[in-house]
């Protein structure tokens, strides 16, 4: 992802925070010339067997996921590959009418994190029943309302035979947030406000991260 400098992260937990409240990631593989690239949605979760917590430093974190192991995408991944993972945050467009100048073009402010990886696919059933485990967890106790699963995992059993799950671990990670820094103080600041009375919670949520930067 091409990043001017002036929208780069004031710091890298802008990139995690980002990830954190935004979990559901495009995961992209080139693929073959015949079949082209894959891209499928799916959630990540940090790995509980070797991290405790996020680092700012996202370079060699090693994340979780797991698809369908009927879709394409599955038979597509191996051990050492290179994927894509694509984060995107709060976003919004914004009109010239705001500038209060002529003349002038529309943007769109937006915030987005591209993780790259390598991936090491997971053969074993226990270790996939882990993972599922593991997710249900994390966002339980993230952005779930406490579910005890215990009286599922029979079923989780039953069914994760079709599940493909994989680690990911990261070498190299990139932040956008264009936040109108390249205009004048002013400018911004009208920006901001523009978002702040919006209705929408991706408006306002983009102008809270207006109001952050330094």
């Amino acid at each position: 992802m091409f990043v001017p400098r002036q929208y780069r992260e004031p710091d890298g937990s802008w990139m995690v925070e980002l990830i954190r409240s935004n979990p559901l990631a495009l995961v992209a593989l080139n693929g073959s010339p015949e079949d082209g690239p894959f891209a499928t949605h799916l959630p990540v979760i940090l790995d509980p067997e070797r991290h405790t917590e996020w680092s700012d430093d996202l370079i060699g974190v090693t994340l979780l996921g797991h698809m369908n192991r009927a879709n394409p995408h599955w038979r597509a991944l191996t051990d050492g590959c290179t994927v894509l993972l694509t984060f995107t945050g709060p976003h919004a467009y914004v009109s010239p009418t705001v500038y209060e100048i002529t003349p002038a073009a529309p943007t769109w402010n937006f915030t987005s994190v591209h993780l790259r990886g390598t991936v090491e696919k997971i053969d074993s059933l226990d270790e996939t029943l882990g993972v599922v485990k593991s997710t249900v967890r994390a966002f339980e106790s993230e952005v779930g309302t406490g579910w005890d699963m215990t009286e599922s995992v029979e079923y989780f059993r039953s069914i994760v035979g079709g599940v493909g799950a994989f680690r990911i671990r990261v070498t190299r990670a990139d932040g956008m947030f264009k936040l109108s820094q390249e205009q004048p103080g002013e400018v911004r600041d009208r920006v901001q406000r523009s978002f702040g009375e919006r209705g929408c919670t991706r408006h306002r949520a983009t102008a809270e991260l207006m109001s952050r930067l330094p």
